[in-house]
């Protein structure tokens, strides 16, 4: 049986989100995320259903209540009833693929937490409840007889065989460790198994103050099946410069499944974001995109107007909405982290 991992821009059934229901990932901020979040829920409802995860019934009750108090059509609002350590669905929630039986599978990819925090007993359990509520079949990840350890907001694939990934996240030997002892061929023998992937684009390191160690949705992205774009800092005196000219460098060299070189887009980074004297991983390519629309995290900076104004010219047919995410970004994630397509 062969599987592939549609493209983001490929239809979609709905989008996987989880309404905090606790203040640990945004300390000192979860009131305002709370709302933050209903405006997104509000977004994503105006285009496609949202599967959103509740830890309770009390929960689901006040999040209803505050849904339609911000005038959102509940109809689009599918509840699953799963208590999670964290709301990051992009990580913690199954890779929907299709295989050449013409059916959904969801993929497990045993969610560890980064490897990074102890807290992650109730987050291994989301596919599970995915594929359950959505009576589609939950194959877990096994490379070698053992579990293998892989986030959603690793990867990005352009559905036609070729994968973006980081060596910093999934290489490094002794920081946030997912898969101790995996070369690139073993990564790229997993993508071949479960994803379809047949091509591998590495890039380097990630951006300064990512808590995931290099995550690729921060980075860059495909935009269709042979266009890129991928942020750029400007100033040189930022620990951000090195690393993305680097990063520009590796895809200006790269080569797609069929041979070809792919277009290159630049997007900008907003200026340097600073809370409580921690950095922030504030970028432009963490956007989501929506069966008509994308919707693009903001930062109240002035590079705002001209990465939607890209991000417009790269998906001619769908509108560019932009969401503030300065609340989200002090839980070191924004709108693609949050959420994960259900095709």
């Amino acid at each position: 049986m062969t599987r592939r991992f549609p493209a983001e821009w490929e239809h979609q059934k709905g989008i996987l989100l989880c309404f905090p229901h606790n203040g640990n990932d945004w300390p000192g901020k979860y009131q305002a995320v709370q709302w933050a979040y209903i405006e997104f829920i509000k977004k994503v409802t105006c285009y496609e259903t949202v599967y959103l995860m509740v830890a309770s019934e009390m929960l689901q009750h006040k999040v209803t209540g505050m849904l339609q108090n911000a005038d959102v059509n509940l109809e689009r609002v599918d509840f699953i009833l799963h208590k999670t350590n964290r709301s990051w669905m992009r990580d913690s929630g199954p890779i929907i693929v299709q295989n050449d039986l013409g059916n959904r599978e969801a993929i497990s990819f045993n969610f560890n937490s980064w490897a990074k925090y102890p807290n992650y007993q109730l987050d291994r359990k989301v596919p599970m409840m995915v594929a359950e509520h959505l009576e589609i079949a939950l194959t877990e990840a096994y490379y070698k007889g053992k579990k293998v350890v892989l986030e959603g907001g690793a990867i990005d694939v352009n559905g036609r065989g070729t994968l973006l990934t980081s060596e910093e996240c999934l290489l490094h030997p002794s920081i946030q460790v997912r898969n101790p002892g995996f070369t690139k061929d073993d990564y790229e023998a997993v993508f071949s198994e479960y994803l379809g992937v047949t091509n591998v684009i590495w890039l380097g390191d990630g951006l300064h103050g990512d808590d995931t160690h290099g995550h690729i949705d921060d980075l860059c992205r495909f935009v269709n099946e042979d266009t890129i774009v991928t942020v750029v800092e400007k100033n040189p005196e930022d620990a951000n410069y090195q690393p993305l000219q680097d990063n520009l460098k590796r895809l200006k060299a790269a080569k797609l499944e069929n041979g070809t070189s792919p277009k290159v887009i630049e997007l900008p980074m907003p200026k340097k974001m600073v809370f409580e004297n921690l950095r922030l991983p504030a970028s432009y390519a963490n956007f989501l995109i929506l069966n008509g629309a994308v919707l693009v995290p903001t930062f109240n900076d002035a590079n705002d107007r001209i990465a939607l104004t890209i991000l417009s010219e790269c998906f001619p047919g769908r509108e560019i909405i932009g969401i503030s995410a300065v609340d989200f970004i002090w839980g070191f994630g924004s709108l693609h982290c949050l959420s994960q397509q259900m095709v």
